[in-house]
């Protein structure tokens, strides 16, 4: 709109009519003392504009319309110290000092225009000093973020629909970075990733506002993975134990209850204090809404935020969505609490800004995906931490679910998670269709954390099952060519058998940490030996009820301290192998 020739400042000036010469003076004056420089000035007759003028200077412009003047108000009244606890007698008074205390000044706002969008991208000049990240305004209210800097031009991700804002309309910063509000009165809400309610319960009334993207915490602020963080399912706290603070990826096919065991993991934190978030990316509105049903119904809900971009939301929303989680979380995290985030999943998200990178007119590098698509990942992972006890000791465990094609975990984004995260559950297609539920891979899963985020009492029962499983997988294999087997290998062959159906378990029925004790010290000490496999499940809800019912203050004590003492796991093996004469009786 103006330019500079020969240290001449070319300024422009719109109002509706021409100013006289002492308004003229004045705008020349301030001008030269703003710029240090000579100024010129040209009026343009613009009858659009009521109650003011707009003064353009290169890229800024001085808004001094009602328009202008009240967004002024509007930001003031955005400041206000306004929290859930803020009651309406105290807030009607904050309006009225905010109102009265409010006074417009001719701030410069940096100005550009559009030059094209589509697809959700939006490609604009000026705004020389906008910042990668920063959130900008069109003139129809949408808002974007900048997303790609170059010489002359930006590259802005829209938050909204893209037929609002045409080429040629303005642009404006707002000098903030993309944020959530956030606080207490998001849990039990459902959520979109700019932190609006979707789940037709009304406003939200927040505590704060946090940026979407925010530095993972340093080495001397944190503190290492100790404390449990228990899913409820045998077969991954025995042998792949995740810790607080830990991230643990979760992989596998499609269709193979990568989800499952994330939502039974959420069940599992009831009444233990620990807060769950969980973030769908690219996911049917439908899905979003069962899981919904399920953890009201299972009375999860409650301690739960659900953040969702469904598979309909554009790519910049479902980008931006694990980094709103991850704001959400470390709101909590900062006050400290326990978190638990699931992101569901980062597949989708690799492709949501691969889509992004590619409009935006980058390299495409491996399979399509920009070069930096490591540190899409990497630093938001990276957030979860288990904060020292100098910085208040709460923690974010996190979730990331990947899915694969066929298999393949040597693909790019899979290894790239891989090398992100604390280890991996590995979900198999040929388990899962075999009966095998969940169907994690004893040989490929892993944890790197170890036996240091098991409770005494859960590292003591599990002992050697892992072992005992490949041992079984083995002779298994070997076994498929003999017929003729001995003795010894066909009680092994049992043992395996019986441990793998031990280790089914049924979809959103977590297991307490003193169940699983007690079905591990009798499965390790071959208690269910003789007990027919396809009986192993009904054997195995019998021995609970007896141990609920006559050992009750062993239940509450393994709960209570994690500690399992040499005559407890005695006495669990006395009891199992008397509950197992009855059993076995009956069923004679």
């Amino acid at each position: 709109m103006a330019n500079q020739e020969n240290d001449v400042i070319l300024a422009k000036l719109y109002a509706p009519e021409k100013p006289n010469e002492k308004q003229y003076e004045r705008f020349l004056n301030f001008l030269s003392d703003k710029y240090q420089s000579e100024v010129s000035l040209e009026w343009i007759e613009d009858k659009s504009i009521e109650g003011g003028f707009k003064l353009y200077v290169d890229e800024e412009v001085y808004d001094w319309t009602n328009e202008g003047r009240f967004l002024q108000l509007k930001e003031s009244m955005g400041n206000l110290n306004v929290t859930s606890s803020t009651s309406q007698e105290d807030l009607i008074p904050l309006i009225k000092s905010a109102v009265d205390d409010f006074s417009a000044t001719a701030n410069a706002e940096e100005e550009g225009r559009v030059l094209t969008v589509g697809d959700g991208i939006v490609v604009a000049d000026g705004l020389s000093s906008v910042q990668y990240g920063e959130i900008v305004i069109f003139e129809s209210g949408v808002r974007g973020m900048v997303q790609d800097l170059r010489t002359e031009e930006i590259g802005i991700i829209l938050f909204g629909d893209d037929t609002d804002v045409v080429t040629g309309s303005r642009v404006r910063r707002t000098k903030k970075t993309a944020g959530i509000p956030v606080g207490e009165n998001f849990l039990g809400r459902v959520v979109d990733p700019l932190g609006n309610p979707i789940d037709g319960m009304g406003e939200i009334i927040a505590d704060g506002y946090r940026p979407v993207e925010s530095p993972a915490p340093g080495i001397v602020e944190r503190q290492s993975v100790d404390t449990p963080m228990n899913t409820g399912i045998l077969s991954i706290d025995s042998m792949f134990p995740i810790g607080r603070g830990q991230r643990e990826l979760i992989i596998g096919d499609r269709q193979t209850g990568k989800t499952a065991i994330a939502i039974d993991t959420i069940l599992n934190q009831k009444e233990t204090g620990v807060l769950c978030i969980y973030v769908a990316i690219g996911q049917k509105a439908s899905s979003v809404a069962q899981l919904v049903g399920t953890l009201k119904k299972k009375g999860a809900m409650g301690y739960t935020i659900v953040v969702a971009a469904n598979a309909s939301e554009t790519a910049p929303i479902q980008y931006i969505a694990p980094y709103a989680g991850a704001a959400l979380g470390e709101y909590f995290m900062h006050r400290g609490k326990d978190v638990l985030i699931v992101y569901d999943d980062l597949s989708k998200h690799a492709i949501a800004y691969r889509a992004l990178s590619l409009l935006l007119e980058r390299s495409p590098g491996r399979e399509a995906y920009p070069g930096d698509v490591f540190y899409l990942h990497s630093r938001l992972l990276e957030r979860s931490a288990r904060m020292s006890d100098a910085v208040g000791g709460g923690s974010i465990t996190a979730l990331p679910i990947v899915e694969t094609q066929a298999g393949d975990v040597s693909a790019y984004i899979p290894t790239n998670i891989i090398s992100i995260t604390d280890g991996q559950i590995f979900l198999e297609s040929d388990l899962f269709f075999a009966g095998q539920r969940p169907a994690v891979n004893v040989g490929l899963s892993v944890s790197r954390v170890g036996g240091a985020a098991q409770t005494k009492a859960m590292k003591k029962a599990a002992g050697s099952i892992r072992l005992d499983l490949a041992q079984y997988r083995e002779m298994e294999i070997f076994t498929q060519f003999s017929s003729d087997l001995d003795e010894t290998t066909k009680k092994q062959l049992v043992y395996g058998q019986g441990l793998m159906r031990l280790l089914r378990q049924p979809q959103n029925s977590p297991f307490k940490t003193h169940e699983q004790v007690i079905l591990l010290v009798a499965a390790t000490a071959h208690v269910m030996q003789d007990v027919p496999v396809d009986d192993i499940h009904k054997f195995r809800a019998g021995l609970l009820n007896y141990f609920h019912e006559e050992e009750s203050e062993l239940c509450k004590r393994i709960d209570g301290d994690g500690v399992l003492s040499d005559s407890d796991k005695e006495l669990i093996i006395a009891e199992s192998e008397k509950f197992k004469k009855e059993y076995l009786s009956q069923e004679e």
